[in-house]
């Protein structure tokens, strides 16, 4: 599955964009984005030399990439184009529910855009649990539910997300259908009940809201799409409201479960 998005602007509409992103994001000192973000946090989480587990890793990929100058990784994936990833040590596909390795395997899984699509989340977090080290973490990236984008993908039927997906984020109309998508594990409060359903802890959970990326295919989408940005990030009241969660989660070592 590829979920990093690599903007590729083709027609004059999306040229026009360019320049407003440019203008208002891309220019502007201290603009990261989401992906510089959730790079930092799983570099500053995981140690260097730790054995990864990339959940829904995907074709090479500029997260595959990233987590291989960490450690070694080892990939997994429903879609056997996973085979394909450069950056894996090792690929495997799998049935996205049952990992296909022994318990305490990895110091750390990192998953990038894959917890919208994952369709039982109690037993994906309790196979992460399973896997991990005591002391190992869980960093991953997904939507907030509680954003526009998410909410008008989880109330359209799937054919409707594929006409749509794509033509917003201005993408060829070679690039890859987006996956079906449940939002099972999209909010605050229900990533903490999964990890005391898992028995993991959560270290961190941060709300951001980087350019929006869906307001590419005209200014009459990235006017309104950046004032909504400009809002929810004008005050943490209304970080509920950001696109991106960025998370992560700790199995707790031996001698802290007993406390």
């Amino acid at each position: 599955m590829i979920y990093i998005y690599q903007p590729q602007f083709v027609a004059p509409t999306t040229a026009m964009t360019q320049a407003l992103f440019e203008k208002y994001y891309f220019s502007r000192p201290g603009n990261e984005g989401g992906t510089r973000p959730f790079f930092r946090m799983f570099r500053e989480q995981i140690p260097a030399g730790a054995k990864i587990l990339e959940v829904g890793s995907g074709p090479s990929n500029v997260c595959s990439e990233e987590l291989g100058k960490v450690g070694s990784v080892t990939g997994i994936d429903v879609d056997d184009d996973v085979r394909n990833n450069s950056f894996l040590q090792e690929a495997h596909v799998y049935d996205g529910v049952k990992m296909p390795f022994a318990d305490e395997s990895f110091d750390a899984c990192v998953s990038n855009f894959v917890l919208e699509h994952v369709e039982h989340p109690v037993e994906h977090f309790r196979e992460v649990a399973r896997v991990l080290r005591p002391g190992g973490v869980y960093c991953f990236r997904t939507p907030n539910l509680f954003h526009y984008v998410s909410f008008g993908a989880w109330i359209l039927p799937h054919w409707a997300h594929l006409l749509l997906a794509n033509r917003l984020r201005s993408l060829q109309e070679d690039a890859h259908d987006p996956y079906p998508t449940w939002f099972r594990a999209n909010t605050r409060g229900t990533l903490r009940r999964l990890c005391r359903q898992s028995g993991l802890e959560l270290a961190e959970l941060r709300m951001i809201e980087p350019e929006p990326s869906y307001g590419r295919a005209h200014a009459a989408l990235f006017f309104p799409f950046m004032w909504y940005e400009r809002l929810v990030n004008s005050t943490p009241l209304l970080q509920g409201f950001r696109i991106t969660m960025l998370v992560t989660m700790r199995k707790p070592l031996p001698t802290e479960k007993s406390n």
